[in-house]
């Protein structure tokens, strides 16, 4: 598919409020509580503008999707809303563990994936995430999540730990259940860091928002540090059963869910999603350089 200007406003559009709320989140919030509730509740169907600039462009403009992509975001923001307000003390209503697992089967499982062409079906992923930063973090304002783009010297220590924690023992288990291969040598050396910063931005910080800021967020509220941990790793696990498998990849989920427990220890160290995403992006880089 060639790259066009529609392309790329699309992708810096579906990006912008992860950088937006990374870096200017209590700015946000400010802007937010003077805006009339009825508009704050709306606002969020602007998440269907990346698709248009694809869809439209590239004939593939469908109504179902357009709707679909304006009323999800607005939806999110009225459960999130309820949730706030039946909830006001964030102890963790069902409504947020509903938005969680809305969400999150509608990534694990495609939904919506069809309405992109291939090469850009990770859009996807990225709106349903704007869909979520709205309403967890400008309605709902939960607390505690930790996300930023400005790295800490803790994020990095944390991280680092975290991975060589995990590396030894998921490198050892993955050979032996013959789900990592070892390769000989790195092609291309000087395209690891590139890679790692890909890794990082698209898919540890998403993923690490929503497992770790979010999901273990709110579940240690309902069942406390030690089973949240437990709980937010097996789910991150299973997350991953369709991934390089036709059905169920038990190889992957075992490994992922035993990332997930160092990923959610990088987290509540400092409640800091950099340091868990930064754990995810070191295991994702080395995989892909060295064990896929």
């Amino acid at each position: 598919m060639h790259v066009t200007a529609w392309i790329v406003a699309s992708i810096a559009l579906a990006l912008l409020p992860l950088f937006c709320f990374g870096f200017a989140e209590e700015w946000l919030k400010r802007k937010a509580q003077r805006l009339p509730v009825s508009l704050r509740l709306v606002l969020p169907a602007v998440c269907a503008l990346p698709y248009l600039l694809v869809a439209v462009p590239l004939h593939r403009f469908s109504v179902h999707w357009l709707l679909l992509y304006i009323e999800l975001p607005i939806a999110v923001a009225l459960l999130l809303a309820l949730a706030a307000r039946f909830d006001p003390d964030q102890k963790g209503h069902w409504l947020d563990f509903l938005v969680l697992f809305s969400l999150g089967m509608a990534v694990d499982l495609r939904w919506f994936e069809s309405a992109w062409p291939h090469t850009l079906v990770a859009m996807n992923k990225v709106l349903l995430l704007d869909a979520g930063l709205y309403g967890f973090h400008l309605v709902r304002q939960l607390d505690g999540v930790g996300f930023d783009l400005q790295w800490r010297a803790q994020d990095w220590k944390t991280g680092l730990r975290e991975f060589l924690f995990y590396a030894p023992m998921a490198i050892l288990l993955g050979l032996a259940i013959g789900f990592l291969h070892l390769h000989g040598h790195v092609d291309s050396p000087w395209k690891v860091p590139l890679v790692w910063l890909f890794t990082y931005v698209l898919i540890a910080l998403p993923e690490e928002i929503f497992f770790r800021g979010w999901m273990q967020n709110l579940f240690e509220r309902k069942v406390g540090r030690s089973y949240a941990l437990v709980i937010t790793a097996v789910l991150f696990g299973l997350s991953h059963f369709n991934k390089r498998a036709v059905l169920f990849n038990w190889r992957y989920v075992l490994l992922a869910a035993i990332a997930g427990i160092f990923y959610g220890r990088a987290w509540r160290a400092e409640r800091r999603v950099a340091a868990s995403a930064i754990t995810h992006a070191c295991v994702d880089t080395v995989w892909s350089a060295l064990l896929r």
